[in-house]
């Protein structure tokens, strides 16, 4: 039900007391955000001291096993993609993360070097609809670059931002300032946890998804989340990667 006073909903109040708690915790929420100037509609979406804690166990032993495990892969990589295009290994991009804080998101190069600074030239080709843009085909992306883009391997450098508490293995992508600034009330509602590296979206199409239903189930993530779905997300993640199916 919605508190009438911003848009919040609550999930699951079947009593006055409960009701009168949600209330309590989501005027909190409307706190924050108005501190952090991106009041709008939000799902209210406390942290469960339990669950926060064991998300936060389970993704820095998962990021430090996974670091370990692919350090070999990692030197490879970064050696094709500095001997097969100009310009360093990683990518540094500002995203927004939880409560539209911006933070540096690290991923190995899959662009010819300065190709953000082309990106108003090509938005007459984007092939995905609301502030994402998404080209199937696009002609920045180099040989070695696709290869890493259709693998998600270009990803594993955000393991760091894991350790570093930026984002979680499980949660909704973290968008660049551009898109947000362009999102609709609802839209905003993404922001309300921390993001991760994988989500529903991820094991039910990726890019092939359209915006809307990709906000759906981000929210529906948020409004489920728990150590168990986080393990069930990453266990589908894996074939959906293997497939390689809606990778652009």
């Amino acid at each position: 039900m919605s508190d009438g006073m911003g848009g919040i909903e609550y999930e699951g109040v079947t009593t006055a007391a409960g009701a009168a708690r949600e209330r309590a915790r989501a005027a909190a929420v409307r706190l924050v955000a108005r501190h952090e100037g991106i009041e709008g509609m939000w799902i209210a979406a406390p942290e469960r001291p339990l669950y926060a804690l064991g998300k936060r166990v389970f993704d820095c032993a998962l990021a430090s096993a996974l670091l370990v495990a692919t350090a070999p892969l990692w030197i490879v990589v970064a050696a094709l993609v500095r001997l097969t295009s100009p310009g360093p290994v990683l990518f540094r991009q500002r995203r927004c993360g939880r409560w539209g804080k911006e933070f540096t998101c690290y991923k190995f190069r899959t662009m010819v070097d300065g190709a953000e600074l082309t990106r108003k030239q090509l938005e007459a080709l984007n092939e995905v609809d609301g502030p994402v843009f998404k080209i199937r085909n696009d002609p920045r992306v180099t040989p070695v670059g696709r290869f890493l883009r259709r693998s998600s391997i270009d990803e594993l450098p955000q393991l760091l931002n894991v350790l570093r508490g930026d984002m979680s293995i499980v949660g909704p992508r973290p968008p660049i300032p551009e898109e947000v600034a362009r999102y609709r009330p609802r839209d905003h509602q993404r922001l309300a946890v921390t993001p991760g590296l994988t989500c529903l979206w991820q094991i039910r199409g990726r890019s092939e998804i359209k915006f809307d239903e990709w906000v759906r189930l981000d929210l529906e993530y948020i409004r489920r989340r728990s150590l168990w779905l986080d393990l069930a997300i990453v266990v589908r993640t894996i074939p959906a990667v293997l497939s390689g199916r809606g990778a652009a």
